[in-house]
């Protein structure tokens, strides 16, 4: 039998509309909006239904928004599929816990929501994040050694995303050493649109107060195993599960080598349950030449849904 592992995506995977044919069809679905709306105090619908890409990329909507259009999506296509894992990438993560039934549905928006609201006022002055891509990972780490080297700040490779494209978060003088180091070496740095140094020590204060949060929550036993982006592993109970992901914010997000255990435990099929099927593009990338092997599959809306 092909073992299943179930992909649920993180911020950058919002988009106009997205949620909205699950809401209108479910009064579960819908409840889950309003939900995130009292919890936030933001018009999310109005946002995410029918506004613009900038309000869109407030990390303090998207990460409740994106949970709830996750989830629901989840409910839809639940009792079709047979999961032997998940794993979600940064954000996607919380969706996991509650498809795996660690955290109640409920509780995964209210975390989701306080993440949300502690990332944006986590910025410091100069801190920032930049995409690097067309390098090798082993060049992307002498680049980040070499970076807070010369600069003497904070830098860290914050997301394995595939074997070429990865994430660095730090100091904004490590971040100019860096880029004019990826340059020198015929890759390519983006300076990313964030106020914060997100998966890094630089953000210790809100990880703190988030884990202090997090401890309140009931955790249960996982009933499939969620791989975590802290680790790439799975853990095995309840208590060691709360304790990576009260990690989870200052750890680098470890995706390809995600993929990669989860390949080695026999997951041959990939469902991304989430809008635009980011994860899915980057499977390929991830499993490089056991690309013929394996199975992926996008669930965006109620339509593809359906096709299950």
């Amino acid at each position: 039998m092909t073992k299943t592992g179930i992909l649920f995506p993180g911020q950058g995977s919002q988009e106009k509309g997205m949620g909205r044919d699950v809401a209108e069809a479910d009064s579960a679905a819908l409840d889950l909006w309003k939900l995130a709306e009292r919890e936030s105090g933001l018009a999310l619908r109005e946002i995410y239904w029918d506004g613009e890409p900038a309000d869109m990329a407030d990390t303090r909507a998207l990460q409740p928004a994106l949970t709830v259009v996750n989830l629901t999506l989840w409910l839809a296509v639940k009792d079709k599929l047979v999961p032997s894992a998940t794993a979600g990438h940064s954000l996607g993560e919380f969706a996991s816990l509650g498809a795996a039934g660690i955290l109640g549905v409920e509780d995964c928006i209210r975390a989701v929501t306080l993440r949300g609201r502690l990332m944006a006022e986590s910025g410091g002055a100069g801190h920032g994040m930049a995409a690097v891509v067309k390098l090798a990972q082993d060049r992307v780490e002498e680049i980040v050694a070499e970076a807070v080297k010369q600069s003497g700040k904070e830098l860290r490779i914050a997301n394995y995303n595939t074997p070429a494209q990865f994430v660095i978060s730090g100091e904004a003088e490590a971040l100019d050493a860096a880029e004019a180091l990826v340059k020198e070496a015929k890759g390519r740095a983006i300076r990313l649109a964030v106020s914060g140094a997100f998966h890094s020590p630089l953000i210790r204060e809100a990880a703190d107060e988030f884990a202090a949060f997090l401890d309140t929550l009931d955790w249960r036993a996982p009933a499939f195993p969620v791989f975590h982006n802290a680790t790439a592993l799975p853990e095995p109970d309840a208590a060691s599960i709360k304790s990576v992901m009260q990690r989870q914010m200052t750890s680098s997000v470890l995706w390809t080598q995600t993929i990669r255990a989860m390949w080695s435990a026999g997951v041959r099929e990939f469902i991304e349950v989430g809008p635009k099927g980011v994860l899915f593009k980057m499977l390929k990338a991830n499993l490089g030449s056991e690309e013929e092997q394996w199975t992926g599959l996008n669930v965006g809306n109620l339509q593809q849904a359906g096709e299950l």
